[in-house]
């Protein structure tokens, strides 16, 4: 399936039932009175936040959706019947904005979570509301009120514990298919994942957590450069960052420290927030270099980056140190919700 995270919709709610014009008329009756009914009000339009969806792609090629009108007033002071809301369907994480002029008008982060984006027409009223002792017989009605209508711009946020970031070929892709079900395409071309990927990482049968694989980031990422920034609001709310780094790139070590810097620079200039993010450094591709090499190449880096931070070292293909890596996090996980 293709991800979309981003689609723009135009949403119309109900129209209002007008009011109904009607006098009781019944034999023997002398002076029947006024008895038209109200109108009833028009369907909203909620977003209703679903278990199971993880893209916006239902929203691709059907981009009108309306709401049921309101049913006009009856006689015998009936009420017309009110139209049915419609719920559209979306990915827990989806945050609404106007789509002409950007404001924000809500989100649906839980499962379960509404957002009212479209609000229906107020009825119409019946003659029936405008009888008085100086009026006994009012011609009077009102019309249905016509339903909200908007152009939305829907954006899809992954709702993810930890983010995986780094260069294009960094092995991300790989980890997160090391350690969760998830099985993102790999390949040794740039940009390779043109998605994120979410998986669940299971510790035990009550511990777990899930990671995100975000698509390689370069510099000028935060401008749009490469796959941009379209994909940096994705990690903007996990509680941890893995910065996975390719420790085999070819060249010393102030070139890995040049990539990681990178990186760095364009986190923070997307947001102050992520710049602050915790955020690990994950050697990966041990398995590319002997065990000396590897602890020398790691030890020049993170002198050279002053690091004093936490810091793992992993092979994503072989699988050596990851399932140590995911208990580190899961600890680190629990620890900040208590």
């Amino acid at each position: 399936m293709k991800f979309v995270d981003e689609v723009t919709i135009q949403v119309e709610a109900g129209k209002g039932g007008n009011g109904c014009l009607s006098f009781r008329r019944e034999k023997y009756v002398a002076k029947g009175g006024p008895n038209g009914g109200d109108g009833g009000d028009g369907g909203d339009i909620y977003l209703n936040a679903v278990p199971g969806l993880n893209t916006l792609v239902d929203y691709r090629f059907q981009r009108r959706f309306r709401a049921q009108n309101g049913a006009p007033g009856e006689g015998s002071q009936c009420t017309g019947r009110c139209g049915d809301e419609l719920n559209l369907k979306v990915p827990p994480g989806t945050v609404v904005y106007e789509a002409e002029s950007g404001e924000l008008l809500g989100e649906v982060l839980q499962v379960g979570e509404r957002l009212l984006v479209a609000k229906g027409g107020h009825h119409g009223q019946g003659n029936t509301r405008f009888k008085s002792s100086t009026n006994r017989a009012p011609r009077k009605t009102t019309p249905g009120q016509p339903g909200e209508a908007r152009q939305l711009r829907l954006e899809l946020k992954l709702l993810a514990d930890v983010g995986l970031v780094g260069l294009p070929n960094a092995g991300k892709s790989t980890l997160i298919r090391a350690i969760s079900a998830a099985r993102p395409k790999v390949a040794e071309y740039p940009f390779t994942t043109l998605h994120p990927n979410l998986g669940v990482v299971r510790i035990e049968t009550d511990r777990s957590f899930v990671v995100a694989d975000i698509p390689g980031l370069i510099e000028g990422a935060a401008d749009g450069a490469g796959l941009g920034i379209r994909f940096l609001r994705h990690i903007a709310r996990t509680h941890l960052l893995l910065h996975v780094v390719d420790l085999a790139v070819a060249g010393e070590a102030d070139q890995v420290v040049r990539d990681i810097r990178t990186i760095e620079a364009e986190l923070g200039r997307f947001s102050a927030e992520l710049a602050v993010r915790s955020r690990w450094l994950v050697f990966n591709k041990l398995d590319a270099l002997d065990e000396n090499e590897a602890k020398q190449h790691q030890q020049a880096i993170l002198d050279e980056l002053s690091w004093s931070g936490p810091v793992a070292a992993i092979s994503a293909v072989a699988g050596t140190g990851c399932k140590e890596l995911c208990f580190q996090v899961m600890d680190h996980l629990m620890q900040e919700e208590s």
